[in-house]
């Protein structure tokens, strides 16, 4: 067949498959025009599920009279003039594509009222190329985009939508990642002549707060922490929930790049590996967070939807996340008002719940998640790390300053009690009962010791340094140039972790020195898997994670473990150090150490009251 030129309407209907996917994605560009426009007050009616129509009014600046059949015309827009715009560009849309793609693809309306003007305009298209001349029309001044009987004229486009309630999920879905983006607007939501949603414009973080408790629901941001660490021209800012507050699916998950939301691999990953030491396996992290960098440093051109984006430094950004959401929950400690214990809102039954249905049962009981590489035993393990585990198993209670109260004794005045408590008993040998100011604390005495010893293994660690240990007879790796030439840039790296590494060849690598932690794993699958890392995500865990596997398999052991009796003396010792240590909260595979249950939850227990 001859080339030939398209015709602008297909040429549209073509844009609109890239931009135009079902009812939410209409809703998604036009809120995000209208906050370009400037809007504090967004109203949203949608009726059938959006498919029969979607009318958005603004309160924003709004479009001249002689602008708005060129608003309906492909690429063009106000928002950039230049190349220099484009690369720092700081508006949600940009392309001109949104309105002329959903035209083509509806019955539209578009009414508008600038300023300066004396009364609005309105232009109307009906799917084909041609738009009426701008008439006279009642508006206050501001925008309404009224969008009829979408994919009317593609009909196979039209056959691959919903059911109108799936329809709606998806697209007030949308509308509250929105309102999580800009807490300054107010925007409501009306479904078949009926109110659906309804947020406030709020400049304080009470207001904030009630946002986000209205989008991820009450429970999240009570088991969230704020979080706010700004290094240089980056920025992050929002609420992480605690490990405890686990999902099974990774559908609590806000984040936005100068108020764009955002789905990144870069991101995604970054924040994973943050929560990999406390969360169990197979659960999702719950957040809400924003980042802030300079435009230039980040390229929101990369994908039709905008959704995704590239960041011209991956290796600092992805660092910057890790280390801010990383130390946030380390910092999390018992006696905090964000502290890591599990909720007891609804009471044991919800307990009971969470043990039954939101983490599932293990394999087998206190064992380490399983690694892909050959775990030596800790006969083998030749670093200085101080014999931690024994000298803690002996559990010493500290000596008490003159005149304080004997740590192996309760005390009748409950607000001077730490954080977790005294302790007053313990129940099969498994769990330590504490008496706190708030009620009843109840411990897991394995998993607060087994994390108690992770993270003391993981200090000295650090502060001896990982040691490597040379190969008898060095490895050879075979791996693609590619692989080879990152490899070779990211050698200093292999090095901090005890892994020496050289090129012997375009296509072959040989390993010389392994970290001493790792001395029976498999050198080639190492390599490999860190040069994957590497490739995708531009940084790469996977060893500190495999040596932090064998420390996990140490603190195990060296724990206290259960049925063995202690004294009230080595309980409360226990009970302090949880105090002290960092992500006590969870155990090393992520599970609950310890909950916490209030007089008014016990009250509720024996009826008391009623």
């Amino acid at each position: 067949m001859p080339i030939r030129q398209l015709p602008p309407q297909l040429i549209n209907q073509i844009a609109a498959g890239e931009v135009v996917e079902r009812p939410a994605s209409v809703v998604k560009e036009l809120l995000e025009n209208s906050l370009d426009a400037g809007a504090r007050r967004i109203e949203v009616d949608i009726e059938g599920g959006g498919i029969r129509r979607i009318l958005i009014r603004d309160d924003g600046g709004g479009i001249p009279e002689d602008e708005l059949a060129l608003a309906l015309a492909r690429h063009a827009t106000s928002k950039i003039t230049s190349l220099a715009d484009l690369e720092a560009v700081g508006s949600l849309g940009f392309r001109g594509e949104a309105l002329p793609s959903i035209a083509s693809v509806s019955r539209l309306t578009l009414t508008s009222r600038s300023a300066d003007a004396e009364h609005a305009f309105a232009v109307s298209s009906d799917g084909s190329d041609r738009v009426d001349a701008p008439k006279p029309a009642a508006h206050p001044q501001g925008t309404a985009v009224d969008v009829r009987d979408l994919f009317y004229n593609t009909p196979a486009r039209r056959k691959f939508l919903r059911t109108e309630q799936t329809e709606f999920r998806h697209l007030e879905q949308v509308v509250k990642r929105i309102a999580l983006s800009r807490f300054d607007v107010a925007m409501q939501m009306r479904h078949n002549q009926r109110a659906s949603l309804r947020f406030d414009a709020s400049d304080t973080r009470q207001g904030w707060e009630k946002r986000v408790a209205e989008v991820c629901g009450a429970p999240f941001i009570e088991n969230a922490v704020f979080v706010d660490q700004q290094i240089g021209e980056l920025r992050l800012w929002g609420w992480i929930a605690r490990p405890t507050f686990s999902r099974s699916q990774a559908d609590m998950q806000y984040f936005y790049i100068n108020g764009r939301m955002a789905r990144d691999k870069l991101i995604g990953h970054a924040v994973r590996q943050a929560y990999q030491d406390v969360l169990y396996h197979g659960r999702h992290p719950a957040f809400v967070l924003y980042l802030e960098l300079d435009p230039t440093l980040v390229d929101v051109n990369a994908h039709p939807t905008k959704h995704e984006v590239r960041f011209r430094d991956q290796r600092r950004v992805h660092d910057f996340l890790f280390s801010t959401v990383h130390r946030a929950l380390a910092e999390i400690r018992p006696g905090d008002e964000d502290s890591g214990a599990v909720p007891a809102d609804h009471g044991l039954a919800g307990l009971t719940a969470m043990a039954t249905t939101s983490l599932p049962p293990p394999t087998t009981p206190m064992m380490p998640p399983p690694t892909r590489y050959a775990v030596p035993t800790q006969g083998r393990i030749s670093l200085p790390l101080r014999e931690h585990i024994a000298n803690y198993e002996r559990l010493q209670s500290p000596r008490p300053e003159p005149g304080a109260t004997p740590v192996g004794m309760s005390t009748d005045d409950s607000d001077a009690a730490p954080p977790l408590g005294f302790a007053l008993a313990q129940l099969h040998g498994v769990f330590v009962l504490a008496q706190n100011a708030q009620g009843l604390v109840l411990v897991d005495m394995h998993a607060a010791h087994e994390r108690i010893s992770y993270e003391r293994l993981k200090t000295a660690l650090d502060g001896d340094g990982i040691r490597s240990q040379p190969l008898l007879v060095p490895v050879s790796v075979p791996v693609s140039a590619r692989e080879a030439d990152v490899a070779e840039q990211h050698a200093e790296d292999f090095q901090r972790l005890g892994m020496e590494i050289e090129r012997s060849g375009p296509e072959s690598l040989r390993v010389r020195s392994v970290p001493t932690l790792l001395a029976q794993s498999d050198p080639a699958a190492l390599v490999r898997d860190v040069l994957a890392d590497l490739i995708a995500e531009g940084s790469s865990s996977r060893l500190r994670e495999s040596i932090n596997e064998v420390l996990s398999t140490m603190a195990c052991h060296g724990s206290v473990r259960a049925n063995r009796r202690l004294t009230v003396p080595e309980m409360n010792a226990l009970l302090r150090d949880m105090e002290r240590t960092e992500r006590s909260g969870q155990c090393n595979h992520g599970r609950p150490t310890w909950v916490q249950l209030d007089m008014a939850e016990l009250d509720r227990l024996f009826l008391r009251g009623r």
